[in-house]
């Protein structure tokens, strides 16, 4: 399967020589409706306001938002245990989380700030500036792709976190808007639509939206009222085997999905 950092390279000129990108008739028009099937059920720790989440090696990597309660978490997938957490600085308020290589890169959302740590030991090595908000972030073999709430995606070097291309996500040939968590998955990016229950799946190359995903089933109406306010979904993780990780701000559960028509 080619790497979404090569598809990146070339998605803009190739667009630009076709005469157009992601709003033309078509193939852009097609667009899949699919619902998650849920396959397993995991506990998650009620006082996470998830922004990033990210499977490694066993272990699930979180990034929990809020001004005073940012933290990054090691967290074990089966019983929702937190390993090992870092207090964010009060000043920063966390956003999306993507690994590279032994970092992990931690968004902030108005700091226009990007905290790197040491995987192994949570120490954090480095930082980088960028302009604009910060929302999620993923990572590929080559690129990293972040959103900052509109409908725009950037891809940036995973070494210098510069930008290096944009892509503009649309839907039927309509634009989009507040794109949050991002997880990239072979050569396609999942991305969550921030206070709603939908999540999209794009085609970085043209910016087409080629799916979306109500994941508006996986609480219950009590469930759903139990929450406390701002407490929507957001977390994706992939799973292998054409599985995702799905959960939200404060949620008591993170469900292993497949993802089914609806």
């Amino acid at each position: 399967m080619a790497d979404l950092g090569t598809i990146l390279v070339t998605s803009i000129l190739a667009a630009a020589a076709a005469g157009g990108g992601g709003g033309d008739d078509g193939a852009a028009s097609e667009v899949a409706m699919l619902v998650p099937r849920v396959v397993n059920e995991y506990a998650h720790d009620t006082g996470s306001f998830t922004q990033g989440l990210l499977l490694h090696e066993g272990s699930f990597y979180e990034s929990a938002g809020q001004y005073g309660e940012s933290a990054l978490r090691e967290v074990e997938p089966e019983t929702g245990t937190v390993l090992r957490s870092v207090d964010v600085p009060a000043e920063f308020f966390a956003e999306g989380l993507a690994l590279v290589d032994d970092r992990l890169i931690q968004l902030t959302w108005q700091e226009e700030t990007a905290l790197v740590y040491d995987l192994e030991t949570f120490e954090q090595v480095d930082m980088f500036g960028y302009h604009g908000e910060g929302w999620g972030l993923c990572s590929t073999q080559s690129t990293l792709l972040m959103s900052d709430g509109s409908g725009t995606l950037t891809a940036r070097d995973p070494m210098t976190f510069e930008e290096t291309d944009s892509i503009e996500v649309t839907l039927r040939g309509d634009d989009v808007d507040e794109l949050n968590e991002l997880e990239c998955v072979g050569d396609r990016v999942y991305a969550n639509v921030w206070q709603t229950d939908t999540i999209l799946e794009i085609d970085p190359a043209t910016g087409d939206v080629v799916a979306e995903i109500d994941a508006g089933g996986l609480l219950t109406a009590d469930e759903r009222a139990a929450l406390p306010g701002g407490a929507v979904l957001n977390g994706i993780a992939d799973a292998g085997a054409g599985r995702l990780y799905l959960t939200g701000k404060y949620w008591p559960q993170l469900f292993e999905v497949e993802l089914v028509p609806a």
